[in-house]
């Protein structure tokens, strides 16, 4: 067998793209960023608002490109094709070991870390797949949609409470706690890790509370989860 030192480098036939990262909380290096797995209706009160039954069913999940990020409270463009853009504050998990068929018990020692953000929602286009039965991908998963804090290692943070709160232009329109997620997050890593193996750069956005709303243009919107940070931008 040849030496691999003897194999050709990969030539792309285009340019790679660059590698999705999160920044992290007082440090010089940044969390690289595979996958974005999104919790759909995770707490009651947002069911409910959504016109759906808020008890305990399987968890169900949806996607985000990982270069949907925006981080560093950069401005996130008002998206195209919608009229209804909404917010939906967060807690993002971050996974730093992999693994399948995770227990409930072991889930925690996965995550790396833990930060707000915002999935941002085209509730126009949401709203007309769901009618028709077709996915849910250009309602949620589209440019400039996952606006995100800074990492905070895991240690210390407990995701099992806290206040979760989403202010607009100074207003509060979401508040909450992480006690009232519908599946914890050990239970969504456990989940999860049945249907995908979870990988080091996977991100979980857990699901959002009540007060789901509208933004317009120049809207500011600053989130924070009580014991891991804040996130901010501006809609333009």
């Amino acid at each position: 067998m040849p030496d691999d030192a003897a194999l050709p480098a990969t030539s792309y036939v285009i340019p790679p793209a660059p590698v999705a990262s999160l920044p992290i909380k007082g440090s010089s290096q940044v969390f690289p960023v595979r996958r974005i797995y999104c919790v759909g209706r995770n707490y009651a009160e947002h069911a409910i608002e959504m016109g759906s039954d808020p008890t305990r069913e399987p968890p169900f999940y949806f996607a985000k490109p990982a270069d949907a990020v925006v981080i560093n409270g950069a401005d996130m463009p008002y998206p195209s094709v919608t009229k209804s853009l909404h917010h939906e504050m967060e807690l993002v998990v971050a996974i730093g070991t992999g693994g399948s068929d995770i227990s409930v018990a072991d889930a925690l020692k996965h995550v790396w870390g833990y930060c707000c953000g915002l999935d941002m929602t085209r509730r126009d286009i949401q709203n007309e797949a769901k009618k028709t039965g077709r996915p849910w991908d250009m309602g949620k998963g589209f440019d400039n949609s996952a606006p995100m804090g800074a990492l905070v290692p895991a240690a210390g943070v407990d995701p099992s409470k806290g206040l979760i709160e989403l202010k607009v232009n100074g207003q509060v329109r979401q508040t909450s706690d992480l006690s009232k997620l519908i599946w914890s997050v050990p239970e969504v890593i456990a989940n999860l890790s049945q249907l995908v193996r979870l990988e080091p750069g996977d991100l979980i956005m857990t699901g959002t509370p009540e007060g789901v709303a509208a933004v317009v243009k120049g809207d500011l919107l600053e989130g924070v989860v009580e014991g891991v940070g804040e996130v901010r931008c501006r809609i333009v």
